[in-house]
């Protein structure tokens, strides 16, 4: 198997990954607000390593395969370049936020996490769940050249 069909296969695991990250933190959002605490920590538990996971994977990729040029044309470019670059900016942003979050939960500084955490969710969701559709229109619609 060469390096490419490695490097798509990783994309679609990172896909998944994104996708069960997405899933298990809105599970948590749900749990949270029901003030189920217990099922809220085993949901950011999966979200936080399935990130960390995709992370690893996505640095694998890249260094082994190098970036994609998007192969759509006109409006389509558009908007999955703006969809990218928003992707990429807020990814930047949430991974300290993410860590942040673990430190004072970690320092019992709950009221501290949550106020942090309302900040942090929608930017988490939004890369998660663009994440996936980067991957689709990358990778499944348009394709790369």
């Amino acid at each position: 198997m060469d390096l490419m069909r490695v490097g798509d296969l990783m994309a679609m695991v990172n896909a998944g990954l994104n996708a069960t990250s997405a899933l298990a933190l809105f599970a948590g959002y749900r749990f949270i607000r029901q003030r189920a605490l217990h099922a809220h920590r085993k949901a950011m538990v999966v979200a936080v390593t399935t990130s960390a996971i995709f992370l690893v994977f996505y640095l694998t990729r890249v260094a082994l395969t190098g970036t994609h040029d998007f192969a759509g044309e006109g409006l389509a470019k558009v908007v999955y370049l703006s969809i990218l670059f928003s992707h990429m900016g807020l990814a930047l942003l949430v991974v300290p936020l993410v860590l942040r979050l673990l430190y004072l939960v970690r320092h019992r500084r709950f009221s501290a996490h949550s106020k942090l955490a309302r900040w942090t969710f929608p930017i988490w969701a939004y890369v998660s769940v663009t994440g996936i559709i980067v991957y689709l229109l990358l990778y499944q619609v348009y394709g790369y050249s």
